[in-house]
């Protein structure tokens, strides 16, 4: 079995033996629940509960605000206890609907179980997922539906399952993997079911021999989907890094996977599917992974969402040191949080807890032209130069040296000898020039009409009676 890979990367302790051998423990949430109303990318959905209102597990609580937007449902059942902003990783206030848990648990009553979705059309089948509020679960967000929507399905040739969790400390998806492979492949079935031309391709880093074994004993009677083993490198599971090192196929920042013939969901994702399609269950939990070398208890949670990020601490036996830094998420792409009182999300992957913060105690220095940076960087740009770019805020010589086309994955800054926070600075350009590039693409604001000639002629006769009036007080 070949072991495929891309040009560049870093080789980072990866801290996976902290949580990797323990299995995935159910957490039931012990207070009240919050559920931001934007937890994906697009237009945030709209709450249709009030406070007050009484709601049950799997209940609806907000509905898509559009195409590109995702339902959300209840977790838990309980009282609307109000709908206001609260704070969430980014540390951004979010307006969230909060449930008061009555610790009953109470149930919406679901369809009856599939076997096989032989007997389900497409658009069936992506109805379902839009309609279980089903978002990439690997960080970004994105709407699954809309994903698996694309304009041309016959050009799609590739599925590809990211089960790379290249990210250092997270093994949420290894423990999927090894616990629930069957609901990977089925999910799979789902997502090739909608494109006749597709091969499934279940993309595992070769760090994970027994996942590997286990999926390629599942799928060597199913012609459509096989096992490919990467070579354990970061960042493999970005979404170019894994088409490129599967197909061949390059992507750049103007290109969507699907330009590629690609479709790329992550594991959590793709079992989500599953559920949405085959039990036709909305999404309502996810695997976090709470670890470091602080938290007394390292392992897997499954999680509902809209719990509190204090309970998982509590539930991996608290710190058995004070931390020095929380992170939301992996070590290189993750949110360093101020505090654990935010609610876990559709897109929350893992809760880091480490004793040492080594990035504040590093003190950077100047360059010294060693090139690590432009050997790790995995697409291949110079990023000592973006760096200076974006300092100076150079934006013609930023997005002439395709400082766009960086992936945010933090290696170079990782390589670099003297502590130079380069993925920092470029992200900050980053976004300056995605947000200018929506402001210009936003359509002008719509002008008001000039009044038509009749109700001018009306406005006119108006002011003048009004006028008379006021000259007759006046006398």
């Amino acid at each position: 079995m070949p072991k495929l890979t891309f040009v560049g990367g870093i080789h980072p302790y990866d801290g996976k033996d902290l949580s990797k051998d323990k299995p995935i423990k159910a957490v039931l949430p012990k207070g009240e629940l919050v559920y931001p109303v934007s937890q994906h990318i697009g237009a945030p959905a709209k709450p249709i509960v009030a406070k007050g209102d009484h709601v049950i597990t799997g209940q609806k609580i907000a509905e898509a605000g559009g195409f590109v937007s995702a339902p959300i449902y209840a977790t838990v059942s309980g009282t609307v206890k109000s709908i206001e902003p609260r704070r969430v990783v980014t540390g951004d206030m979010v307006n969230s609907i909060i449930i008061e848990n009555d610790g009953k648990y109470d149930e919406v009553e679901y369809p009856a179980k599939i076997e096989s979705v032989e007997g389900l059309d497409k658009k069936e089948i992506i109805r379902r997922v839009q309609e279980a509020g089903v978002v990439g679960m690997g960080g970004a967000g994105f709407p699954t539906h809309v994903k698996l929507s694309p304009k041309e399905p016959d050009k799609i040739e590739f599925c590809i399952a990211n089960c790379a969790e290249c990210e250092p400390y997270l093994t949420s998806d290894y423990r999927r993997m090894l616990e629930e492979p069957e609901k990977l492949v089925l999910g799979m079935k789902a997502m090739l079911a909608l494109f006749d031309n597709a091969k499934g391709i279940l993309a595992v880093e070769d760090n994970k021999p027994d996942c590997i074994q286990k999926l390629s004993d599942l799928v060597k009677d199913e012609p459509r989907i096989e096992v490919y083993a990467l070579k354990t490198k970061y960042p493999q599971g970005a979404e170019r890094q894994i088409i490129y090192a599967c197909t061949g196929r390059a992507i750049n920042s103007k290109m969507l996977p699907a330009d590629a013939g690609c479709i790329v969901d992550n594991v959590d994702t793709i079992v989500a599917i599953y559920q949405a399609v085959y039990e036709q269950k909305p999404l309502m939990h996810r695997i976090v992974t709470v670890t470091g070398d602080a938290i007394a208890d390292p392992r897997n949670f499954i999680v509902r969402i809209g719990t509190n990020y204090g309970e998982l601490i509590e539930e991996a036996g608290g710190f058995k040191e004070q931390p020095e830094k929380i992170v939301s998420g992996g070590p290189m792409m993750g949110f360093a949080l101020f505090g654990t009182d935010v609610p876990t999300t559709k897109t929350a992957s893992a809760l880091l807890c480490f004793t040492k913060d080594e990035v504040s105690m590093m003190a950077p220095s100047a360059c010294i032209n060693c090139g690590r940076c432009i050997d790790a960087c995995p697409s291949r740009l110079v990023p000592r130069r973006l760096s200076v770019y974006s300092e100076k805020f150079d934006e013609e010589r930023f997005l002439a040296e395709n400082g766009m086309e960086c992936v945010e994955c933090g290696s170079c800054s990782f390589v670099c000898p003297a502590k130079r926070q380069l993925a920092q600075v470029i992200k900050s350009m980053r976004k300056i020039q995605l947000a200018k590039a929506r402001a210009k693409a936003a359509p002008p604001p719509k002008k008001e009409e000039a009044p038509k000639a009749e109700e001018k002629k009306e406005a006119v006769k108006t002011e003048e009676a009004k006028e008379g009036k006021e000259e007759k007080k006046d006398e």
